[in-house]
């Protein structure tokens, strides 16, 4: 991977010893968000999240991206898209060590809230340059990549949570070559995805989130990789069970 070490626009992920989290906190419950806040939490160049709902994926991946300076809804750096407040307070606690020189723009693009963003930016409208697609009159799926290709370009920290669920086989193929693309150019990428398509990110470092917390796994290990496989491979196997 061409950026390494420093240059990253987040190296790693720590509490911010400033801002005690209050023991009752519920996100303190979560195992990967109390791992997190105790060990602290190594940012790569391409980090993709999977594991089950309920995790602590999308809690790990918000927090991360308002801490860095993005909406919690989706949008760029600065961006205060917002329609009903539901975020945690985690991301007041955390503190990111970034790299000396690391880019200071990113993008959130935050699958459940996209609609309401796409009002947002109706409703905000960029002054200069051509005018902006109407989102909302597009299909979901091109919306969704209509989004990432426009707004992830060049050097900058690129947040994803579960973009899949407007995307097609080859859809998700699309996006992943223009991530692949993106980490070519110097970007870092956080992905949490329940698609073994996108988990299969080249380069990424794939963490597991669990019960367990957060854990180091090859693509081809993870549970997710395993499910998909087993079912492919025999479904009749797995629609037997949906009668027990």
């Amino acid at each position: 991977m061409p950026l390494t070490g420093p240059a990253l626009p987040v190296r790693r992920v720590r509490a911010d010893d400033r801002e005690p989290v209050d023991a009752g906190a519920w996100f303190t419950r979560v195992p990967a968000v109390a791992q997190v806040l105790r060990d602290g939490w190594d940012l790569g160049p391409a980090t993709v999240l999977v594991g089950e709902n309920g995790a602590g994926k999308s809690t790990l991946v918000e927090a991360l991206a308002m801490a860095f300076g993005t909406g919690a809804e989706g949008g760029s750096t600065g961006a205060r898209a917002e329609t009903r407040p539901s975020e945690s307070a985690l991301w007041r606690h955390l503190l990111l060590e970034r790299g000396a020189g690391g880019a200071r723009r990113g993008f959130f693009l935050r699958a459940e809230t996209m609609h309401g963003f796409y009002t947002y930016l109706e409703e905000n409208p960029r002054f200069g340059g051509p005018p902006e697609p109407v989102f909302h009159e597009m299909s979901h799926g091109e919306s969704f990549l209509e989004i990432a290709v426009s707004r992830m370009r060049g050097r900058g920290l690129y947040l994803l949570d579960e973009p899949e669920s407007a995307l097609s086989f080859t859809g998700c193929l699309a996006l992943l070559a223009h991530l692949r693309g993106l980490l070519a150019s110097g970007a870092q990428v956080v992905l949490s995805t329940h698609s073994p398509l996108l988990a299969a990110l080249p380069g990424a470092r794939v963490l597991e989130v669990g019960e367990w917390g957060l854990r180091e796994t090859a693509w081809e290990d993870a549970d997710l990789v395993q499910s998909w496989r087993g079912f492919l491979a025999a479904p009749e196997r797995y629609l037997r069970r949906l009668d027990d």
